[in-house]
């Protein structure tokens, strides 16, 4: 145990840490090792690999995620800010490479090869161009006559046109709901709300009018029709798994299921643990959801604020998304189950994020000390 007593920077984090939001992160990393031995040796038997060959990889990118999120999570706010700025730079030329020289999957370039690893430089996007645009709401807010919020827009459209190069619609969505969702925080006008959505709607209405798969899967949605074999047996499983599932390595539907380890382990963690099981990983996402909020609403600084509030929005709505597909609400998309899914981009990325928000929402006792210094100084009011 680490005394208070100490001034080193490990005690400083041990005592200044929100041990709650560590907690559900590493719990939720615990969950997806767990699972990744349920869902991902059928998927490598498939494919003429050893059993657990997924769940090695797994284990390996776990290392990686778990050194980043800590060490991320000793920062200070500017010194997320930087992170975040060098890591956009980075991420959005790594996409543009990408365009020209990624490998193809499925119709989309969104991986570049290096060695034996693929990256998917727009993983590693999110969480900075979250932090990024925070910041630059917050320097509007704090002096109009700087046009941050413009450069927000401006960045937006940068991100959305490289997302839909690729294509990837789902990533696209995900990150203007978030971005829409900061905007409207940091003030967001009436007219740009009307503008902005009639955007949106136009936008889709254009991808499902000149997108040949994305038209494909809203279609097989509503209407049921064609090829919806991975949705079907993603319900099958789910239905099969009951209040309390099957038991662990008792699943047979998970067997069929093409992505088993990746976009549909909600259904494995259905078929083998049960419907209850599920409500306690919703559970978890929620609150990580709630108590970022939480932490936002009580934060003075507005980038701190803003992108608190950002970097939670995402991780929900991602998991909202996946777990949509898998309860067959939404569409079929291939989007990852935060911290869960297999994926070496998506775990580190994630851990990206999770770190920011722990480096964010740390207790500062120097700032607190400042704030009090003012508040007898009568240059600033109490906090509720």
């Amino acid at each position: 145990m680490v005394s208070r007593a100490e001034r080193g920077a490990l005690a400083d984090w041990f005592w200044t840490i929100d041990r709650f939001f560590l907690a559900a992160f590493i719990l939720l990393m615990g969950l997806g090792f767990m699972l990744s031995f349920a869902a991902s040796p059928p998927v490598a038997e498939r494919l003429g690999l050893d059993s657990f060959h997924f769940v090695k990889r797994h284990a390996m990118f776990l290392i990686p995620a778990i050194a980043v999120m800590f060490g991320i999570s000793f920062m200070s706010p500017r010194q997320v800010r930087r992170a975040a700025m060098i890591l956009l730079v980075v991420s959005l030329a790594a996409m543009v490479l990408a365009l020209f020289f990624g490998v193809e999957v499925k119709g989309s370039r969104r991986w570049i090869s290096i060695g034996s690893f693929s990256i998917q430089p727009s993983e590693f996007m999110k969480p900075a161009f979250v932090v990024i645009c925070a910041w630059l709401f917050a320097e509007h807010a704090r002096q109009p006559e700087i046009p941050g919020n413009l450069f927000a827009i401006i960045l937006f459209g940068i991100v959305a046109a490289l997302l839909v190069a690729q294509p990837d619609l789902g990533q696209t969505i995900l990150t203007a709901a978030v971005w829409g969702g900061m905007f409207f925080m940091a003030g967001m006008p009436w007219l740009w709300i009307i503008v902005l959505g009639g955007a949106a709607v136009g936008g889709l209405l254009t991808a499902y009018t000149f997108l040949p798969h994305v038209a494909g899967r809203i279609d097989k949605f509503l209407t049921g029709e064609g090829d919806t074999f991975q949705m079907d047996t993603a319900r099958e499983a789910i239905i099969r798994g009951d209040w309390f599932g099957q038991g662990p390595g008792e699943g047979t539907v998970k067997r069929i299921i093409p992505d088993s380890h990746t976009d549909f382990i909600f259904s494995v963690a259905a078929e083998e643990f049960g419907i209850l099981f599920c409500m306690v990983i919703v559970m978890i996402f929620a609150f990580v959801v709630m108590r970022g909020l939480n932490h936002a609403f009580k934060e003075r600084n507005d980038f701190t604020r803003f992108a608190v509030a950002g970097l939670v929005l995402q991780i929900g709505t991602q998991s909202m998304i996946n777990i949509g597909v898998n309860l067959e609400l939404l569409p079929a998309k291939g989007m990852t189950l935060p911290l869960i899914s297999y994926g070496g981009s998506s775990m580190i990325a994630i851990c990206v994020t999770a770190g920011f928000i722990l480096a964010l929402t740390r207790h500062r006792p120097e700032k607190r000390a400042s704030e009090r210094s003012l508040f007898r100084g009568g240059i600033v009011a109490p906090a509720e």
